[in-house]
């Protein structure tokens, strides 16, 4: 039994079962990757996978138990290279950060610019990508880190840690009807067309469950990834804009007016989220703090930890 063939099994899981992508995401040959699993289940005594002819179909019973040994065992040894990190280049390394574009854009510059005076050596990374896609790409290790709001907490095999909290804001040219409306309400609001966020992002599904609970059927007239392009569409005059709160910049949007839209749609929770049972750099619990004082590296660890603990009953 070796690492290379543990790394088949997880990679043959993580892509569905198809050994062309496993051998791929490994640098390797498909018949070697076959030829490593059958090695493995010799070994063992038990098949780990179910097959008809040369197909892979899923994980047998047995299976299943190597598959969850095999990720613990493969976060371990990465621990193991993060304890000598830590001790042999404490200050210098890389940081990647899996998050949206309304965090990287408006949440994050000031700290980052922050941990890039404290840690000048360590090469930082923003990947950016959709809430639906931060979870997968944690877990798979392509990032050490993931922040969003909705998509993190109560994920299997994530630590999730509450950030920031924030409210949607409505967004109006200045020369717009709905500026002379003394008592904002979702009524008013919907007589417009809407230009918000697409289903799954920011704080979509809190907007969408504020019309239906006040009985309000909303134009929404166009959808977009981010901020920036819905206040571009609403400076053209296309309709008001419904954002994240942090999202305005009375400076930089001067085309633009904010309409504070306290209690009309329910407050939304960012979170930052670690791999559960994954030890980090140091500097990588120091940049969590920095977002958030009270997650210091005793708490992040110590919550983490619990978690792998209660999961697999050590």
């Amino acid at each position: 039994m070796n690492l290379q063939q543990l790394k088949i099994i997880r990679e043959t899981i993580r892509h569905k079962f198809n050994l062309t992508d496993a051998a791929s995401a490994l640098f390797t040959s498909q018949s070697g990757v076959s030829k490593h699993i059958r090695d493995l289940e010799e070994e063992l005594g038990v098949e780990i996978f179910v097959r008809r002819g040369k197909r892979l179909l899923g994980l047998t019973e047995p299976g299943v138990e190597v598959a969850d040994i095999v990720e613990r065992i493969l976060i371990e040894s990465d621990n193991l290279r993060q304890v000598a990190s830590n001790y042999t280049r404490s200050d210098e390394g890389r940081l990647t950060i899996a998050t949206t574009h309304t965090q990287a854009r408006y949440a994050l510059p000031t700290i980052i610019a922050t941990f890039k005076l404290l840690y000048p050596d360590v090469r930082l990374t923003l990947q950016q990508a959709s809430p639906k896609e931060l979870p997968r790409i944690l877990l798979e290790g392509h990032a050490d880190l993931a922040i969003a709001t909705d998509t993190l907490e109560q994920h299997p095999g994530l630590s999730a840690f509450p950030y920031h909290s924030w409210e949607h804001i409505i967004v109006a040219p200045k020369d717009h009807p709905l500026l002379a409306v003394r008592d904002l309400t979702l009524t008013a609001i919907s007589e417009h067309p809407i230009i918000t966020y697409d289903e799954g992002l920011t704080g979509r599904t809190r907007i969408d469950e504020a019309f239906e609970r006040a009985g309000c059927s909303p134009d929404i007239a166009i959808t977009a990834l981010d901020a920036d392009i819905i206040k571009a569409y609403v400076a053209m005059g296309m309709g008001i804009g419904i954002i994240a709160g942090i999202a305005f910049d009375a400076e930089a949007d001067t085309k633009l007016v904010a309409l504070p839209a306290h209690g009309l749609f329910q407050t939304n929770t960012s979170s930052i989220a670690i791999r559960r049972g994954r030890m980090l750099r140091s500097y990588v619990y120091r940049f969590i703090e920095l977002c958030s004082p009270g997650l210091t590296e005793d708490v992040v660890r110590g919550q983490s930890h619990k978690h792998v603990v209660e999961d697999y009953d050590i």
